[in-house]
Order: structure tokens, then sequence, then C-alpha cells
């Protein structure tokens, strides 16, 4: 009874929402396969762009606060603050970094790195500040911070660069970089309730912030209005939000860069299928504009080759679509090149098609022998790891039972003959366990392969096919 429900529970909750993502560079994510595991003995991770993993028959949820690519449900793009929030924790030194939570209060330092990293402000000046020693962490960017204009210090030379800094202070920064018409005056209010914690010198900028709708994006929405401090989280969501709602210019100094923002938008029709089902992290893809679009400055005609990468890949299991993370590089025509944006800030499938039936039909075989034959190996490499381990564990015992018997303790070389027997008992219940997921893993991807023919637009989420038109933001 126990283990039908736990082969019940466990096809029931694995249900992976996670589709397709436009990220940045690959970050070294390895490949999810489809071996859909009874028993949880055997890992299955799914990438999301932000270093997430998951074990198969567990729940899995899209990322709290994605944003979806119109038209297809499954299509997740808007990765930024997540990048922006390990970006500055890997640059940390290790201590501070062990103790690093993305929920906790803001502190000098940590805004100065978000927004320079974020905004990309180069401009770097020695500052008279005595607590910034040259090995601080974010010492680089506190200077190009200063430097811009975009925050000071304390009277007596310091700039406390590990106090948090309060809400309203964090306001103030950001309406001193965006120009927004708003009400100087009126006392603060957002999503109907009052902003606690803004003193006077702060209605004006706090007013500001809110009329910009960038406070829209941040997760713990409750705590805008009701805490004093806002968290490292969500600071990297005003970042995120401020660079996909303005034009970000720093050509003229940090005040008032964030103007009106005109979107980079390019409209390509792809030329090959990406599928959770086939492509491989690293895969490389073209495709053509529709339309001329301005990309650096330089204006590429329709009929410009876009290229672009695959990132991440998780292989669609049982009632789960599949996930695979592309990123968009550059493009070209004619001697002319340009890189694209880091991140895409939305996106849209203009029409949405599956294969034929012929491709499906001539493509389903050789997918499937691929597909079972890694299924089988690694169902056979896991049976002989358990034999490996579990002949080791049961030598060892039968050597500690030589040793304490002839060392005059019969007692603890019985113990140990005990021990020996259930390692035995253990890699029998394990190898079972392994071959029975592996045989249910190849009946599996036999099914799939036959509903992929008749019923494509089950994975049709988790893919993007030939003459398919996409729009892209960035």
């Amino acid at each position: 009874m126990r283990l039908s429900k736990e082969i019940l529970a466990t096809l029931s909750v694995v249900c992976l929402t996670s589709g397709i993502a436009f990220a940045s560079e690959p970050t070294g994510d390895v490949q999810a396969y489809a071996h859909p595991t009874l028993f949880s003995t055997q890992g299955h991770s799914l990438l999301t762009g932000n270093t997430d993993s998951v074990t198969t028959g567990a729940k899995v949820f899209k990322a709290a606060n994605a944003k979806t690519i119109t038209g297809k449900e499954n299509v997740v793009i808007g990765r930024a603050a997540e990048k922006a929030i390990s970006d500055m924790k890997s640059s940390m030194d290790a201590a501070r970094a062990a103790s690093f939570d993305a929920k906790s209060a803001i502190l000098r330092s940590e805004l100065a790195w978000q927004i320079v990293t974020g905004l990309g402000f180069s401009q770097e000046a020695a500052n008279k500040y005595t607590d910034l020693a040259d090995t601080y962490w974010a010492k680089s960017e506190i200077d190009k911070a200063l430097a811009a204009d975009v925050m000071i210090g304390y009277p007596d030379n310091t700039f406390k660069p590990d106090q948090a800094i309060t809400k309203a202070e964090v306001f103030a920064t950001f309406a001193k970089l965006m120009v927004v018409n708003h009400d100087a005056d009126a006392t603060p209010v957002y999503n109907g309730q009052e902003v606690k914690y803004i003193p006077k010198w702060a209605i004006g900028c706090t007013n500001e912030v809110i009329a910009s709708g960038i406070l829209e994006a941040l997760p713990e929405q409750d705590k805008i209005v009701s805490a004093e401090y806002l968290t490292r989280e969500q600071v990297a969501y005003m970042i995120s939000a401020m660079k996909a709602k303005f034009h970000i210019d720093t050509t003229n100094g940090a005040e008032g860069c964030a103007t009106a923002y005109v979107p980079t938008q390019v409209t390509i029709k792809l030329s090959e299928r990406l599928s959770a089902r086939t492509s491989n992290v690293g895969d490389t893809f073209t495709a053509k504009t529709t339309d001329s679009a301005t990309v650096e400055g330089v204006t590429f005609p329709a009929g410009s080759t876009v290229k672009g990468v695959v990132t991440g890949v998780a292989r669609p299991g049982v009632k789960n679509p599949g996930y695979i993370e592309v990123s968009f590089k550059e493009i070209s025509n004619d001697g002319l090149k340009a890189s694209f944006p880091t991140y895409a800030v939305s996106g849209s499938v203009d029409v949405k098609k599956n294969p034929n039936i012929i491709a499906r039909v001539l493509s389903a075989p050789v997918e499937l022998v691929g597909r079972t034959a890694g299924v089988s190996g690694r169902t056979v490499s896991t049976v002989g790891n358990v034999v490996s381990n579990g002949t080791e564990e049961v030598v060892d015992n039968l050597s500690d039972t030589v040793s304490d018997t002839f060392c005059l303790h019969p007692l603890k070389g019985l113990k140990s003959i005990g021990s020996g027997v259930i390692a035995v008992g253990k890699g029998a219940t394990n190898i079972v366990k392994t071959t029975t997921t592996g045989v249910f893993g190849v009946c599996y991807e036999l099914v799939d392969e036959v509903k992929y023919i008749i019923v494509p637009n089950t994975t049709n989420d988790s893919a993007l096919n030939p003459d398919e038109v996409l729009t892209i933001q960035f």
C-alpha cells in the first residue's frame, strides 16, 4: 500500500512549469534528462537560469515574479534581478557571502554595488572616507557611486558601508536618477495605503518613485508600505524594473539619467526547431529579422541574421512540458554587427506552429533511440554504482568481523556480520528500485514519443518552431 502511494504521489506531483527563458551568458548549467523516478533514488535537476535545482518527485513552481512571454504559457523571461543578486554575492568575501540573505535589509555598500553595476556607471574617483579600505569588497563600486554623486558619506568623513540604508534613503537615491512627473507635497500612498517611515524631506522623492511604476515589480509588496528598510532582493528588482521602463544614459552624469524608455525591439522568424525534447546546452541557432531593427545605434534591415545559443535544458517528464533557456547574442548584416543588450524584458509569439505530421513521424523514432539509450545507460551505471558500493561495504564488514573475532571481541564481530547483511539487503532493494525506474523510464519515453506524434501541443510551450515569429524587447 505504501509503495502504491509513493508511486501515485510521485506521478501526480511532478509538474515542472518552467519553459523557455531569454537570458544572458551561459551559466554552466548541466543538462537535466527525462528519467522519471518512482522512488527518488536518482537525481533529476531542473535548471531555471538562477541556479535552482529540484529533485524529481518534488513539486516545482515557476520562479516567483517571473514574466511569461505572450502566446506561450511556459515561456519565462526577466531574470535580471536574480542574476544581480547572485553576482553581488559572488563579489563578496567568503565570510560575508556565507551569511548573505537576499531577504535582509540592504546595506549602503550593497546599494552602491547594485546601482553602479546595474546601470553601468564607469567613472571612478578617489574619496575622502576613512572607513573604506582598498581591500573592501565593494570599494570600486562605492567610489563610482560617489563620483557619480549618487551617494554621499557622513560629515565625520565616514561612509559606513556596512550600515543598513533606510527605505527613504533608497527612494531618494532612485529619484535622483529618474525624471518623472509627480506631486512633491502629497502624502506618499502606495496601493491605497500610506507609506510608513517616510520623513518630510523624502516625501517628494518617494512620490516620484511611486509614480515611476518600478515598485510594482517588487516582491513582498506589503513591506513596501510597512517596513522601514527594503531588502537586497527588492532593490535588485527596482534596478531591473528601472532598466525595463526607462532609457539609461549616463553620458551627462547620473542625475536624471533614466528617461522615457524606447526599447530595443527585434522581430525574428526562426529557421530551426528549439525544443526541450531534443536541444542541448551549447547548441547555437540562427534566425532572420522580419522588420528593420536598431541595435547599439545601428539600423539593421529586414533579413538580418540573429544568432543565439541554448543555455539550459530540462527534458520533459511526467506531466512536465520541459524547459529550455535561450539567449539571443548578436545581429549582423553585410559586415555590420552588434550585440544585443544583456536582458530581454518582454516578448511575444505572433505565430504558433507545430511540426507537421510527416516531420513528427520521421523524427520521433530517432529521438526515441537516443532518449531510451540515455535512460538505459544511466540505469546501468547507477546499478553499477550500487553494486560497487555495496560490495565494498560488505567486504569492509567482513574484514571487521575477522579482525574483531581474533581480537577476542566476538560480539562486535557479530555486529559487523549483521551490518553486512543489512548492506546486502539495502543494495538489493536499491538495485530493484533503480531497475524499476529504468524500465518505467524506457516505457515512458515510448509513450511520450507516441504522444508527441498524436498530440504535439503538449510540449509546444517548451519549444520554438521553424517559421514561428517572435517579437523580443530588450
